[in-house]
């Protein structure tokens, strides 16, 4: 995969979570408490959609962060390699995941080749 490739998927990607925020930022909003119009457990469900809706947006986070540090490393011509060991992460391990910082053996929690 060449760094132009690399850099429309991970633009592409980061595209998505944006609109992915835009699309799910009803669900975050606060919980209304209206005992009249909301049984207990209704207000339960409300509040623990809440929460997995705020926790995927969490998540979302991380992977946009993921995404502007790998076209930042595209741009500085360090993408491709290990953060940890330096030498060049498997293209097919890019393939999958252009926002990927190291190489399989230390992201499996292997010494690499640092050693």
């Amino acid at each position: 995969m060449t760094d132009e490739q690399a850099k429309a998927m991970l633009q592409a990607r980061l595209a998505e979570l944006v609109s992915e925020d835009q699309m799910s930022s009803e669900g975050r909003e606060p919980v209304t408490l209206q005992q009249d119009s909301v049984g207990r457990l209704s207000r339960m469900d409300a509040i623990q959609q809440q929460a997995m809706a705020l926790a995927t947006e969490k998540r979302r986070g991380a992977e946009r962060m993921r995404v502007i540090a790998a076209l930042q490393r595209i741009e500085e011509g360090e993408w491709g390699f290990c953060l940890t060991c330096g030498e060049e992460v498997a293209a097919a391990r890019l393939r999958n995941d252009p926002s990927a910082v190291q190489c399989i053996s230390c992201a499996s929690g292997g010494s690499g080749n640092a050693g």
